[in-house]
């Protein structure tokens, strides 16, 4: 897609990392790359054990980016919590530290919002060129995002093809108006959920897509998917 992004637009990408000591570099580097795109990026290092928070704090010294760090492992949604403080941008968009996926997608991805289309886009990995390794793991993975994907749709009344993508872009008026209230990976059927309440559409957009094993790092499981289905009916229903 080729766009024009001369616009009174400002990106606020949020990265929330746990661990990511091989990718977080590579990562950083990939998003500062993108030229003709006014961004802002906010890292949460979510109490990681490794090496991570060291590289990103010499990282920082020579690269505008904002680094804030929790003393402990809190999960993802906290991290996003914690990085929603700081956002100046007028579009977020959440971004994994771990390459499975491709920032250079940013200007399709924003365009709805920019052009007034849509408020909220979703990166649909079922739509795009995906790329898994072919193991049981990796296969149960697919199934059960499928399987998640079509309950959350007749949950919610949407048609979406992967409701549990990392790639989610807000216009920042719905983005401040979702209270988030989860803080590990059951934060992506809270919002999905809240933006259904909130009667907003949402636009999908094929991404292209990289998945890891969990000998590679692949954090999340089987009880991650249990709890997604918890989520969805605590805030359709029980909320």
């Amino acid at each position: 897609m080729n766009n024009n992004f001369e616009y009174n637009y400002k990106l606020s990408v949020i990265v929330p990392v746990y661990n990511e000591e091989s990718t977080i570099l590579t990562l950083l580097d990939k998003i500062i790359n993108i030229k003709d795109l006014d961004k802002e990026i906010i890292v949460v290092d979510d109490g990681s054990t490794d090496k991570t928070s060291e590289l990103i704090s010499k990282y920082n010294k020579k690269n505008n980016i904002r680094y804030i760090s929790h003393n402990k492992n809190k999960g993802k949604g906290a991290a996003i919590k914690t990085a929603k403080q700081y956002i100046t941008g007028n579009i977020i968009i959440i971004q994994d530290a771990d390459l499975e996926y491709d920032p250079t997608e940013y200007k399709n991805l924003i365009y709805p919002i920019i052009n007034d289309q849509f408020k909220v886009v979703y990166g649909s990995r079922v739509l795009g060129k995906s790329r898994y390794s072919k193991n049981f793991t990796s296969i149960f993975r697919i199934f059960a995002n499928h399987i998640l994907t079509i309950i959350s749709n007749i949950i919610n009344k949407q048609n979406l093809t992967d409701a549990h993508t990392c790639y989610k872009v807000f216009h920042r008026d719905i983005f401040n108006n979702i209270n988030l209230e989860e803080d590990d990976f059951s934060f992506c059927p809270e919002i999905t959920t809240k933006i259904s309440l909130m009667k907003e559409n949402i636009c999908e957009i094929p991404i292209s897509y990289y998945g890891r094993t969990y000998k590679e790092g692949k954090k999340i499981g089987f009880i991650d998917g249990i709890r997604a289905l918890k989520v969805l009916i605590k805030y359709r229903y029980l909320k």
